[in-house]
């Protein structure tokens, strides 16, 4: 009796996607397509103004139930899961022990700010900072707040002392100790956003790790974004990690290769307008360069300006006004003929292009408690149209913006970004941007990869008042911040 052989199963893909509020674990196939997940909240403590932290151990323990929820959901499919990718906080940074993998420090979370009046003494090397390593010198990024611990924390001290001390990007912390090899590695996305890695030599640089008064000797090696990272333990299978990245540079691929004439923007609990590059792009004034990619023969490279104050600032408003379910009113709210306030955003500090680690929120104009929650959403627009129009000067101009994240589901938000900037919006059905691009690159980036995704596009309408707020906010902005 002849017996056939059955057909192997198409591969499956696990993306990983970190992230400040919730660890998320997504199974992809080859076209793209979404076939389980899991998801686990996770907490962050504000213990003091200025601070935010986290639980190395709690995100660890969210990241494995998580990826245990989404592989057993698929049942005996979760064999054909061959590859993973981590998409992790940028900035977020932590000190642990190199050996036992146990954190000596909180995570750091990007939104901490604890050390903006230490790091201020560094404003005569801001330019310096900013050429090696691409980002304006702030306290939201690593090595402020690595200094902060090694000057206030007897366990970070002690792990210096006795050798075994690791300080980090998240992501690679995770990597430890989810990896049974226990690498110590560092993607160059997550690599730079601690501001001790140099762009230019694609490795840690031992003049700024002396500016910030850290001993050398305690970083992970860095390597490439796609590289064979170690081995995934979970529900017992063993998965190859083959990519690491940050989540918003991992959103930029959500959809397959970047488009050069597209500008990116992701929307969650901050704001990035990102440009993809083939060529370094030198040196940009007031916003971030970086690498996005590198898979170790092709680099692409990005322009980004960022808004702390997105997801954040909507939070914030409806704690202050004690309004329930905001994001559900909004869309009613947004067609009211009433003209909102206008509100200068500083929530979380003022990022590109203006950089203010302290920035005094507040409302210019009068307004009912909804239509200061538009102009909530409008500052959210008007941060995001300043970072393009400061891009353009160095980057040939965009002809349409593609969004993604939570945020971006407001179609108020959409429609009033591309009134504002000119430029149609293109928003895809699914906000999961940072696991989908996380998975195409470990999928090694196939060509059918989410061909069929339907997308809603937002075209340019002609909103005077709207133009005349944001004229009016511009110039108010201008006179607060002297950009």
């Amino acid at each position: 009796m002849n017996q056939t052989a059955s057909a192997p199963a198409d591969p499956l893909y696990l993306a990983i996607d970190q992230g400040t509020h919730a660890s998320r674990a997504l199974v992809f196939d080859r076209r793209g397509q979404a076939l389980s997940s899991g998801t686990v909240a996770v907490s962050l403590s504000q213990p003091r103004d200025d601070w935010a932290e986290q639980d190395g151990d709690e995100l660890v323990a969210s990241v494995q139930t998580a990826v245990r929820q989404a592989l057993l959901a698929l049942g005996e499919r979760a064999q054909d899961v061959v590859a993973a990718g981590l998409a992790s906080q940028r900035a977020s940074a932590i000190c642990w022990d190199r050996l036992s993998g146990q954190p000596l420090s909180p995570v750091f979370s990007w939104q901490d700010r604890r050390a903006h009046a230490w790091i201020d003494q560094l404003q005569a090397h801001g330019e310096t900072v900013h050429r090696k390593t691409g980002l304006f010198l702030s306290p939201h990024y690593g090595a402020s707040k690595l200094r902060w611990a090694l000057d206030h924390l007897p366990a970070v001290r002690q792990g210096l002392a006795a050798q075994t001390l690791c300080w980090s990007p998240l992501a690679s912390f995770l990597v430890f100790r989810l990896c049974r090899e226990r690498p110590l590695l560092a993607d160059p996305q997550c690599a730079a956003r601690t501001q001790l890695w140099n762009l230019q030599t694609h490795d840690w640089d031992p003049e700024l790790l002396a500016l910030f008064g850290l001993p050398a000797g305690f970083l992970p090696r860095s390597v490439p974004t796609c590289h064979a990272w170690g081995t995934l333990e979970a529900v017992g299978a063993d998965i190859a990690l083959t990519a690491v990245n940050g989540d918003q540079s991992a959103a930029v691929f959500a959809f397959g290769w970047p488009e050069a004439d597209s500008a990116y923007i992701n929307i969650g609990s901050s704001a990035f307008v990102q440009r993809a590059l083939l060529a370094f792009p030198g040196y940009v004034p007031r916003q971030l360069t970086g690498i996005i990619l590198d898979d170790g023969a092709t680099r692409v490279y990005m322009v980004e300006g960022n808004v702390n104050g997105a997801g954040t600032a909507l939070a914030w408003i409806s704690g202050e006004l004690g309004i329930d379910h905001l994001t559900q009113k909004l869309p009613q709210w947004f067609e009211r003929p009433e003209e909102p306030p206008l509100f200068l955003n500083g929530i979380a500090g003022l990022g590109g292009p203006f950089w203010q680690a302290e920035f005094p929120s507040r409302f210019v104009g009068e307004g009912e408690p909804w239509q200061k929650a538009v102009a909530v959403v409008e500052s959210i627009v008007f941060l995001l149209q300043a970072n393009i129009e400061h891009m353009a000067r160095y980057v040939a101009p965009a002809r349409r913006i593609r969004v993604s994240g939570g945020v971006s589901q407001l179609d108020g938000l959409c429609r009033r970004l591309a009134s504002v900037s000119g430029l149609p919006v293109h928003r895809r059905d699914d906000p999961e941007a940072s696991a989908r691009g996380i998975a195409y690159l470990a999928a090694q980036r196939p060509a059918e990869w989410n061909n069929a995704a339907h997308e809603e596009v937002f075209p340019v309408t002609g909103d005077p008042p709207l133009a005349e707020r944001y004229r009016r906010w511009r110039s108010l902005m201008a006179q607060a911040t002297g950009t």
